[in-house]
C-alpha cells in the first residue's frame, strides 16, 4: 500500500487554482482522514514583480552589450536593437498574461504549448528544456557570476574560470529551493532591490556625464562599416537573453495569490521598469565607453567603474554578482515547477511530481538540475552557450504564443479576465509569433553550428516520445524506475503530490 501511494500521480485535469493551503484533511473511501500534501499559495502580487525584475535583470545587462553591439555593427543600431527587444518581449509577456489567465496550471512554456497544441510539441520543449535550454542558461549566468566577482582582482588580466566555486554557489541555490518556498522568494525580494541599486550605479553616473556633454561616443553612431546583417539574429538573441525572464510567473501559476489580477500587473510593470532601466544603462555604457572599449572588455560595467568613478571599482562588481545570483534563484525556482507539473501530466518520470513532506518544495526536481548545469559549466564559452539555447527557447515561445491563437479559435467561448488587445485582438500575439520563428529560421545562416546542435536536440527528443510516452515504459523499466521511487521517498522525505477536490 505504501509504494502504491508514492508512485500514484496526479489526473493531469486536476486543477489546484482554488487551494490555499499547504495541508487539508481529505476523506478516503475507508472514511479515514488522511493528510494531502500539496504546493501552498505563497507568491503575493509583491513577489511575483520581484520574481520578474529578479528573473530580467541579472547577468543580460552586465554582458549582452558587447554581443549586441558585436551583431548589429555600430552605437545606434544596437540601441535600437536594446529598444525593440524590449518591446518585443512587452508583446510576449501581454501574451502570456492572457495564457495565463485561460490555462490555470502551472508550467510556462510547456503547459501552453501542451495545452494548445498538444502532447509532442510539450514534450519536445520538454526535452529541450532540460537538455539544453535551462542548464546552458544557468550555466550563462553563472560563468557572468564568476567573471564579475574574480575581474577586480586579475584585471587587467584575463579572468581565470574557476568552476568549482560556481558550481558551489550554484549548490547553495539548489539547497535554497529545497528548502523553502518562502525564503526562497524573499531572497529574490532582497535581490531584485540590490539589482535594481546595481543598475542605479550605472545610470546615475551615466545621465550625469551626458548631461555634462560626453556625446563624443554618439557622434558617428550609425556608421554602417561595420554592419553585417547576417549577423543581426545573434543581435536580438543576445538582447532578448537580457530581458528573458517576463514569462516566469507563469511556471508558478498556482502557488500565486489571485494570478487572474496579479499575472497582468506584474508583467506589465516588471517589463516597462526593465525596458527604461535597460536603455539608460545602455546609454550610460556608451557615454562612458566606446564601441571598442565595449568590444574588447570582459565586463562592460567594471570597465564603466574603471573610467567614470574608480570609487566604484569594488561595489560594481559585487552587486552585479549578486544580480546573477538572483537571476540563477529565479530561474531554478521555475524550472523545477515545469518538471513538476510536466511528471503530473505524465511526460516526465513519476518521481519528480513529488514534494517534500514538511517542506512542500519539489526537491526531486530541484536536484535533477544540478548535473546538467555543472557539464554545461565546464564547456565554459559563454556567447556559443547564449546562441546554442536561444534558438530551442525562442523558438517554443514563438509557439506558445502560436497556442493562444489557436486556444481562442478553439474556444471562443472561454471569458478571459485578461485579453491582449492592440487594434486587433489577435496583432500582438500573431506578430510576436511571426519575429520569433523568422529570428529562429535567419539564425541558422547566423551561426549554422550552434543553431544546427540546438535543432539536433530538439528533433531527438522524437524516438524518446514514440517509445517511451506514446508506446508507454517497456516493463523492465518501470520496475527499475519504481525501486528508484522508493528508494528516493527513503533518503529525500517525499510524497505524492495530491489534490483537493
Amino acid at each position: 500500500i505504501k509504494v502504491f501511494k508514492i508512485i500514484t500521480t496526479v489526473n493531469p485535469q486536476s486543477d489546484i487554482s482554488g487551494v490555499h493551503s499547504g495541508k487539508q484533511r481529505i476523506m478516503g473511501k475507508s472514511k479515514k482522514k488522511e493528510e494531502a500534501v500539496f504546493l501552498r499559495k505563497k507568491i503575493t502580487l509583491l513577489r511575483a514583480f520581484s520574481l520578474l525584475i529578479g528573473s530580467m535583470v541579472g547577468s543580460g545587462i552586465f554582458i549582452s552589450p558587447k554581443g549586441v553591439l558585436k551583431n548589429s555593427g555600430n552605437v545606434g543600431l544596437s540601441l535600437i536593437v536594446w529598444f525593440v527587444c524590449g518591446i518585443l518581449s512587452m508583446f510576449g509577456a501581454l501574451s502570456y498574461a492572457e495564457l495565463g489567465t485561460r490555462i490555470t496550471k502551472s508550467g510556462g512554456h510547456y503547459i501552453y504549448i501542451l495545452e494548445t497544441l498538444g502532447p509532442l510539441p510539450g514534450f519536445l520543449f520538454l526535452w529541450a528544456e532540460y537538455f539544453a535550454i535551462r542548464p546552458a542558461n544557468s550555466a550563462v549566468v553563472a560563468l557572468a557570476f564568476g567573471r564579475y566577482i574574480l575581474e577586480p582582482f586579475f584585471a587587467p588580466c584575463p579572468t581565470p574560470l574557476l568552476a568549482v566555486k560556481l558550481v558551489a554557489l550554484l549548490d547553495i541555490v539548489l539547497i535554497l529551493n529545497s528548502w523553502s518556498v518562502s525564503w526562497s522568494a524573499r531572497l529574490q525580494t532582497i535581490l531584485s532591490i540590490i539589482k535594481l541599486a546595481a543598475l542605479s550605479l550605472i545610470i546615475v553616473p551615466g545621465m550625469m556625464l551626458l548631461a555634462q556633454g560626453c556625446t563624443e561616443n554618439f557622434q558617428d553612431a550609425f556608421n554602417t562599416q561595420a554592419l553585417v546583417l547576417d549577423k543581426l539574429p545573434l543581435a536580438f538573441y543576445a538582447g532578448m537573453f537580457a530581458y528573458s525572464g517576463w514569462f516566469q510567473t507563469s511556471f508558478v501559476r498556482e502557488e500565486l495569490v489571485k494570478p487572474e489580477r496579479n499575472i497582468p500587473l506584474a508583467v506589465i510593470v516588471s517589463v516597462i521598469t526593465v525596458i527604461v532601466g535597460y536603455m539608460l544603462t545602455n546609454v550610460s555604457y556608451y557615454t562612458v565607453l566606446t564601441a571598442a572599449d565595449v568590444l574588447v572588455s570582459q565586463a562592460v560595467a567594471v570597465s564603466f567603474a574603471r573610467k567614470a568613478f574608480q570609487s566604484l571599482i569594488s561595489v560594481i562588481p559585487i552587486l552585479v554578482s549578486l544580480s546573477c545570483f538572483g537571476t540563477m534563484n529565479g530561474g531554478i525556482f521555475t524550472f523545477s515547477r515545469t518538471l513538476f507539473v510536466a511528471s503530473r501530466e505524465g511526460q516526465w518520470p513519476t518521481l519528480f511530481s513529488m514534494i517534500h513532506i514538511q517542506r512542500h518544495t519539489p526537491l526531486p526536481a530541484v536536484l535533477l538540475m544540478f548535473p546538467l548545469v555543472t557539464a554545461m559549466i565546464c564547456v565554459g564559452d559563454l556567447y556559443h552557450l547564449l546562441n546554442f539555447f536561444s534558438f530551442s527557447r525562442w523558438l517554443f515561445i514563438g509557439l506558445a504564443t502560436l497556442g493562444l491563437i489557436v486556444h481562442r479559435c478553439r474556444h471562443p467561448d472561454i471569458l478571459s479576465p485578461f485579453k491582449v488587445r492592440f487594434d486587433s485582438s489577435s496583432f500582438i500575439p500573431i506578430s510576436f509569433t511571426v519575429i520569433c520563428l523568422f529570428t529562429v529560421g535567419m539564425s541558422f545562416y547566423s551561426d549554422p553550428v550552434n543553431i544546427s546542435i540546438g535543432c539536433g536536440i530538439v528533433l531527438s527528443g522524437l524516438p524518446v516520445y514514440y517509445l517511451l510516452i506514446k508506446q508507454s515504459m517497456p516493463n523492465c523499466c518501470c520496475k527499475t524506475f519504481c525501486e528508484w521511487i522508493v528508494l528516493d521517498y527513503d533518503i529525500l522525505k517525499i510524497i505524492a503530490y495530491d489534490t483537493v477536490s
